[in-house]
């Protein structure tokens, strides 16, 4: 009977929070920088949490987080911008706002082509405060100082952003003891798709259900065409495809507020186009997160086995740190199901309400936040947030927004045996 009424609150929980979703648009309303996606900065603002559970108190802390801003991933970007805007110069081919463009791009290329993919000073900032937080949150797991575990991608963004984390924590309370680690030891534990790691896996991969419906998404694809007759008054015998260069000033214009350089494209895109292309970007960013969710169950299965480590008394760490990707923070906010990521909807409109991109954010974070009964150290709750703020499971509860250990334990152990147990009978 208790189980039926767990199922029953469960399901309850799940359709009233569908009944009072929140309207995305507003969101982005809210912050603009949300319709950049996985290239929005990581917001400022400090959701309100709610009290401990009555008799509980928190006293461990599993993280993983996604490096902070940085620079654009890869150099081509900006070679290819080099080489159009260049030659668009030298043939006057340039509009009077593509010209102040090109001044502007012209004065930042030796920086950007230099500091590509690495950290900037605001992702070491984000990494900081996000640390400090933890720490003003949670005092209880800190406050006496203990070891604490972090381990980093080996990719030198998510071992600085790894740093800054850290020593933050040090700098809040010195009697704190943090051993960081990138190496090839741990990656199965932040990285598990690294070429590097030495321990090899198999998983299947999964498929969005939307997409066989996508073709009943309707969306505007006007916005590169514009910004493409914004900086050039012809593009004949430039490099590149109309699309491709407007794919690119795009990705140029939303990777500026992390990079210090706003303003550099003036008018050629605004944050309102940008929120009105945002759901079209959202539905490729869901598939690409949904696919290879499976992948990240190692990662999983770490949380699992340190929590049980620490809760069992085997470990005396306060907190498992691990700095990573978008590239696994994503698929594994679906693997978890974390605010109904898993959900998988058919009507591909659905999707904006299931996932957002933009939680998947420079220096993103899954916060799992330990409590331990005052009165039986084996009685064990959890509450899960994402990027600070409380997040629901789909794990039953009664007590949201927190969660018993063992149901949380059995929950996501049965989730990943059941893909390894079909995995190995293919």
């Amino acid at each position: 009977m208790k189980k039926i009424l767990l199922s029953l609150s469960f399901v309850l929980c799940v359709l009233m929070a569908w009944g009072q979703r929140v309207n995305p648009f507003d969101q982005i309303k809210a912050y603009p920088y949300r319709a950049y996606g996985m290239d929005c900065p990581y917001p400022s603002e400090k959701p309100n949490l709610t009290k401990s559970p009555k008799g509980y108190k928190p006293f461990y802390i599993s993280h993983y987080g996604r490096h902070g801003s940085r620079y654009y991933w890869n150099d081509q970007l900006y070679r290819d911008l080099d080489s159009l805007l260049s030659q668009a110069q030298r043939k006057n081919l340039l509009t009077a706002e593509g010209k102040a463009f090109y001044v502007k791009f012209m004065e930042a290329k030796d920086e950007l082509k230099t500091g590509v993919s690495e950290l900037t000073q605001l992702g070491w900032e984000q990494h900081q405060r996000i640390a400090h937080t933890m720490y003003d949150n949670f005092p209880e797991v800190f406050k006496k100082g203990g070891n604490v575990l972090a381990i980093s991608s080996l990719t030198g963004r998510c071992v600085i952003s790894m740093a800054s984390f850290c020593q933050e924590l040090v700098q809040c309370n010195p009697k704190i003891e943090i051993r960081e680690q990138s190496s090839r030891f741990t990656l199965d534990g932040v990285v598990p798709t690294d070429r590097q790691n030495p321990v090899k896996h198999q998983f299947p991969r999964a498929k969005a259900k939307y997409e066989k419906n996508r073709d009943q998404f309707k969306s505007d694809n006007t916005l590169r065409g514009k910004v493409v007759a914004r900086v050039f008054t012809s593009t004949e015998g430039l490099p590149g495809n109309p699309e491709r260069i407007g794919s690119d000033l795009i990705n140029l214009y939303s990777s500026l507020p992390n990079i210090g350089h706003e303003g550099m494209m003036g008018n050629i895109v605004t944050d309102e186009e940008m929120a009105q292309q945002w759901e079209a970007s959202n539905l490729g960013s869901y598939s690409w997160v949904f696919t290879p969710q499976y992948d990240m169950i190692p990662i999983l299965q770490d949380i699992i086995k340190k929590a049980d480590a620490v809760i069992s008394g085997q470990s005396d760490r306060i907190s498992d740190l691990r700095f990573g990707h978008d590239t696994c923070l994503g698929p594994l906010t679906v693997l978890m199901g974390i605010n109904g990521a898993d959900l998988d909807p058919e009507d591909p409109y659905e999707v904006k309400y299931c996932y957002q991109n933009w939680e998947t954010c420079k220096a993103s974070n899954i916060q799992l936040v330990f409590y331990r009964s005052k009165k039986s150290g084996a009685d064990v709750l959890l509450k899960c947030l994402l990027n600070g703020a409380e997040a629901t499971l789909p794990v039953p509860t009664d007590c949201a927004p927190y969660y018993k250990w063992s149901d949380f334990r059995k929950f996501y152990t049965d989730r990943c045996n059941k893909v390894l147990q079909a995995s190995q009978t293919k």
